[in-house]
């Protein structure tokens, strides 16, 4: 799932400008061992190479990796189990806290809380219990998906989807033993890398919430969203994340409480381990050098448009606009602004080209390969 569908799969509670939320804050490397797998399932989303994505995975069994596959296609996003966890939150007390949970409950458990219910979640809680599924099933999820304005899975996906939640038992010894697999494999060696910039990035935050309001906060910790009504959420929990930079992710994780999951890895640093070019600078880069996006920042300089009143001035299709925009987004070249109900507004971030120019002539001038 894109951060654009994200943000708008989960539509903001109705404002109160009375009462702003608190703000808290939380960490642990186990929120990164999950968002790894979305990143590493998901590369070019997230600027990655494919094929560098490919070969962490490849480290993996085959029969580990098809569950893996599975449970990404499920959007495992556990922001509200991790919370809930007690320190130190890291990877390893989270697959030891996932084992304490009897095998068909593991699903539930990591999909969904008690914050949010849903026509899906009604769905796949009736196919757990009846362990079977039909087509009359595969149909009621896809229009539940299209009335939630949900990306609607492909066939072979929602195929899995159901077959997972009709063994959920299964699926819960499975996932646990391919999370486990993946952690000896990969992230135990990368969890050791990103403890530090998280807890310098976290560092950061606090400091700057000191300084600025909730809003401007949270427009400078993603890099350009603006979540213009902040609801009557009484509390935002604030967590860096390395592996999902520059991104966030935004859930409720109770009826008053909601977690946001900002980017928390340093802008000079690649994640591919080794990388001479970091991984802002080239997404800057990449997104300039096309003529469509080009013009798509001229006319966003000059005011904020939605996505349909882009499309109409370039004459192309929404969706190649809303492509475009996502690769700006990830760029940090654009300001995304999100209405309460969901209108999604976007500018140019005039002041990231400065920010790109700095880190080029840093890069250029460094004498890292001495």
């Amino acid at each position: 799932m894109s951060e654009e569908q994200e943000l708008s799969n989960n539509a903001l509670p109705g404002a109160n400008e009375n009462v702003s939320p608190s703000i808290s804050w939380d960490s642990g490397t186990a929120y990164d061992l999950f968002m790894s797998l979305a990143v590493l399932h998901n590369p070019e989303r997230h600027g990655l190479r494919a094929s560098w994505a490919a070969g962490v995975r490849s480290r993996l069994p085959s029969g580990e990796r098809k569950t893996l596959e599975t449970a990404d296609a499920l959007e495992i996003f556990p922001l509200h189990w991790i919370y809930a966890l007690p320190e130190p939150k890291d990877a390893a007390s989270a697959i030891w806290a996932l084992r304490q949970i009897p095998a068909a409950d593991r699903l539930p458990a990591l999909a969904f809380h008690r914050a949010e219910t849903s026509v899906i979640e009604d769905i796949l809680k009736n196919v757990a219990k009846r362990r079977s599924w039909d087509e009359q099933d595969q149909e009621k999820l896809r229009s539940a998906f299209r009335q939630k304005d949900h990306e609607i899975p492909r066939a072979k996906t929602m195929a899995k989807i159901l077959d997972a939640w009709s063994a959920p038992d299964v699926f819960g010894e499975n996932y646990l033993a391919a999370l486990q697999s993946y952690y000896n494999a990969f992230f135990a060696e990368e969890e050791k890398q990103i403890v530090s910039a998280l807890h310098k990035s976290l560092e950061n935050a606090r400091r700057l919430a000191d300084r600025v309001s909730l809003d401007d906060l949270v427009d400078e910790l993603s890099q350009g969203v603006h979540l213009k009504e902040l609801s009557d959420t009484q509390e935002v929990v604030l967590v860096p994340s390395y592996w999902i930079s520059p991104l966030i992710l935004f859930k409720m994780i109770s009826t008053k409480k909601t977690l946001l999951l900002f980017g928390g890895r340093p802008p000079n640093v690649s994640l591919v381990a080794g990388e001479m070019v970091p991984d802002q600078l080239l997404r800057m880069l990449k997104a300039m050098a096309d003529p469509t996006r080009l013009r798509i920042l001229h006319y966003l300089a000059h005011g904020e448009l939605t996505p349909s009143q882009l499309a109409r001035r370039l004459r192309l299709r929404a969706p190649t606009v809303t492509h475009h925009l996502n690769t700006l987004r990830l760029a940090g070249l654009v300001r995304l602004t999100l209405e309460a109900k969901g209108e999604r507004h976007y500018a140019a971030r005039l002041e990231a080209l400065d920010s790109m120019d700095a880190s080029l002539r840093e890069f250029l001038e460094s004498d890292q390969d001495k």
